[in-house]
């Protein structure tokens, strides 16, 4: 708890058994008050180890409903939970568990309803392994979601999130994609619906078992990102009303 408010950290998971088991170990038990995990039809035993090292709920897909499929579980769940604020934290320990007191502090605190670890503030995210196409991909994408949506971020493309219970009781976001794109579209609805967005600086880990998408994928995400960038701008002057930007 933190200012009386239910933290839940939630895990999207495939195949993330070589690393799940450290990721856990270094949550900050002492305010997470429960962790949810998602196991996205891994064909591994991430089910098995998750309920072994105590997770407390573990949800399984039987078929793989993608990366923004198994977010919408958690979500949901975590709603249901009583969770006030919700931190994502990928299980595959590319994003250090050690950052989610300076998220839930800011959220708890009510400076800002999300928070983002951006691997871009500062210098570390080359250094930290971070593929040049990538880097420069997510350089290029920033900039132009940054004119189109009418924000400034230093990116859009993170992984690590935290959100109040207010923001995902706000935002439509079982209308969104199934894949990669539903996190670009979170965000889009955020700034959409008006709430401001915090971020702090996160390590960069990019390594072996680190979950990664590849090239072909990347351009897929990559055009999916332009495709919700210039579907917010139209929204937002009123040519058209998309389902995602309605509210709940």
């Amino acid at each position: 708890m933190y200012n009386n408010k239910k933290v839940i950290a939630v895990l999207p998971a495939y195949n993330a058994a070589a690393t799940l088991e450290k990721t856990y170990n270094e949550i900050p038990f002492n305010l997470v008050d429960e962790v949810i995990l998602c196991d996205d039809a891994s064909t591994d035993n991430t089910v098995e180890l998750a309920k072994s090292i105590g997770i407390q709920h573990v949800i399984k897909h039987d078929n793989n409903k993608g990366y923004g499929g198994n977010q919408k579980s958690l979500y949901n769940k975590a709603l249901d939970l009583g969770g006030d604020i919700v931190i994502m934290l990928h299980p595959d320990y590319q994003y250090t568990p050690k950052l989610i007191p300076s998220m839930v502090n800011i959220i708890g605190d009510e400076l800002y309803p999300v928070v983002l670890g951006s691997r871009i503030l500062g210098k570390g995210a080359l250094k930290g392994g971070m593929p040049i196409y990538k880097y420069i991909a997510n350089r290029f994408l920033t900039l132009f979601q940054n004119i189109l949506i009418n924000y400034k971020l230093s990116e859009y493309h993170t992984g690590y999130r935290a959100f109040s219970r207010e923001v995902l009781e706000s935002i439509n976001f079982n209308a969104n994609s199934d894949d990669f794109v539903f996190d670009n579209q979170m965000l889009s609805q955020i700034v959409y619906h008006g709430f401001d967005i915090g971020e702090v600086t996160c390590p960069t880990k990019y390594f072996d078992e680190a979950s990664s998408i590849n090239l072909k994928r990347s351009i897929k995400y990559g055009l999916g990102v332009l495709a919700v960038s210039l579907s917010h701008r139209i929204n937002k002057i009123g040519l058209i009303k998309s389902k995602i930007y309605t509210k709940k």
